[in-house]
């Protein structure tokens, strides 16, 4: 349940790193608004996940969850750059990812 959760709080964590962009510098309510609740529930199922797995390995994998999906959501959104080398790079994060859930001890 502890990656499961963990998985969640990354994708909120794009949903507010995407909502920054929204926010017009915390210019506008709604997009403030829901930028500011993605946050909160992005660190409470990171809190969740951090009862069983180690810190190092849940931070890892919610920075990790969260930058490779937000800048794929930036290609997505904003028609941000779509290089191969930036894709390789990408998928080196994902590798990263993929890689400490299985090296770390199931609890």
């Amino acid at each position: 349940m502890a990656w499961i959760s963990l998985f969640i709080a990354g994708l909120f964590e794009v949903g507010w790193a995407i909502g920054l962009k929204y926010t017009d510098g915390f210019s506008r309510l709604w997009p403030t608004v829901w930028t500011v609740a993605a946050m909160i529930v992005s660190l409470i199922f990171l809190e969740y996940a951090l009862r069983t797995l180690p810190v190092g390995t849940a931070y890892a994998v919610w920075v990790g969850i969260g930058a490779v999906g937000t800048a794929i959501m930036g290609m997505w959104l904003f028609n941000e750059s779509r290089e191969i080398a930036r894709i390789v790079c990408l998928m080196l994060i994902v590798a990263g990812v993929v890689g400490l859930k299985f090296v770390t001890p199931s609890s």
